[in-house]
């Protein structure tokens, strides 16, 4: 029992693992929100290729099923590390390049849009003081 436990327990882990990793890489998660695989199916799932979306939909079906006990004890625990193993290969490294470039091109944009609030702030005054 202690060891089907165990299992099911890691099921819930991989499927939350996935969810998070999408959340991540392909978004369609609000900012503090940690949603389950299945929600992110809903919103993300066609981000996905299409050689992933089985096993994504299979992990998530594995998730519901170890919810509930006697369930839980039938899902293929080998197919559902496969499943995992597959999408944690492709959602890893997915956008490091391009996570780095929109965080750098965030950054410029706050520099950029403060000088601009700054300016506006300093013509404002020099024409309230009649220097302009």
């Amino acid at each position: 029992m202690g060891r089907d436990a165990q299992n099911i327990a890691d099921i819930r882990n991989m499927a939350d693992d996935v969810a998070r990793l999408m959340a991540d890489r392909l978004g369609g998660a609000r900012r503090g929100e940690h949603p389950h695989l299945d929600l992110m199916l809903r919103r993300r799932g066609g981000a996905l290729p299409g050689r992933l979306r089985k096993p994504a939909r299979f992990l998530a079906q594995a998730d519901r099923m170890a919810a509930q006990p006697k369930l839980g004890r039938q899902v293929d625990l080998a197919a559902v590390s496969r499943a995992y193993q597959q999408l944690t290969k492709h959602l890893e490294p997915l956008g490091q390049i391009s996570r780095w470039r929109n965080s750098t091109l965030n950054f410029a944009a706050s520099v950029a849009f403060g000088l601009l609030v700054l300016a506006g702030a300093m013509i404002w005054l020099a024409v309230r003081s009649g220097r302009l």
